[in-house]
């Protein structure tokens, strides 16, 4: 039966990053944070750097970032990008081929979920306008847990849904999606069209690391 948890796949839940992974937003979220450095008068971050901090927690993301702007003025920068991110929503959609993946995954027996930096009003509103949230069993996103690379968001989808980590797959596009990955013991994919470069991802030693959403579906066909 579709989306029941089948005890002949290698991976009962696969668990997909958002941003990056399933939905074509690097480009917009890395000029979104060099726009609100403009704006603010700060050191432009080149493309790379803005790209890397994509699915890090607001702190993390800003000490590596904008390492000259304080603390206090974190909100700011915040309030800024998500404005910018707003003004540009429109633009933004699944990479093509995710959704006919996503609905092969469960009609082959697997669970899936999604773990995102995003917040969850980004994530929900991101969901409702694809058309794909029901395909998914549970999502947990960087604003009600600790954020990547920490393991939590991992660790509480194994809770929620009684799965040990041998059972889950994790697919992402940055080096913070692999890095949660090992902390919580869990294998991953690594996929090379997102916000970080093929070395960076390599270097973390993923199950495989692919090209396109077409490469995707072949290794998770055969492997997952």
């Amino acid at each position: 039966m579709p989306g029941t948890l089948s005890s002949e796949r290698k991976y009962p839940l696969i668990v997909f990053d958002w941003d990056g992974t399933l939905f074509d937003s690097t480009a917009v979220i890395a000029e979104g944070i060099r726009q609100a450095a403009r704006e603010m008068a700060l050191p432009v971050p080149d493309l790379r750097t803005a790209s890397h901090v994509i699915g890090l927690g607001l702190g993390d993301s800003m000490r590596h970032a904008m390492p000259a702007l304080p603390p206090e003025r974190y909100q700011e920068f915040l309030a800024i990008y998500r404005q910018y991110f707003l003004e540009h929503e429109d633009r933004l959609g699944l990479f093509p081929g995710v959704a006919d993946l996503l609905r092969a995954l469960r009609g082959r027996g697997h669970r899936l979920a999604v773990a995102t930096g995003k917040p969850r009003r980004g994530l929900d509103r991101a969901l409702a306008a694809s058309g794909i949230g029901a395909l998914f069993d549970a999502t947990r996103c960087g604003d009600e847990t600790q954020p990547k690379p920490h393991p939590a968001m991992l660790l509480e989808l194994m809770g929620e849904l009684r799965l040990g980590a041998g059972q889950l797959l994790m697919v992402g596009d940055t080096s913070h999606d692999l890095g949660m990955a090992r902390s919580a013991g869990v294998d991953a994919v690594a996929v090379g069209y997102g916000a970080h470069p093929l070395e960076s991802l390599l270097a973390w030693t993923p199950r495989a690391c692919v090209a396109s959403i077409g490469e995707l579906a072949d290794w998770l066909t055969a492997n997952a």
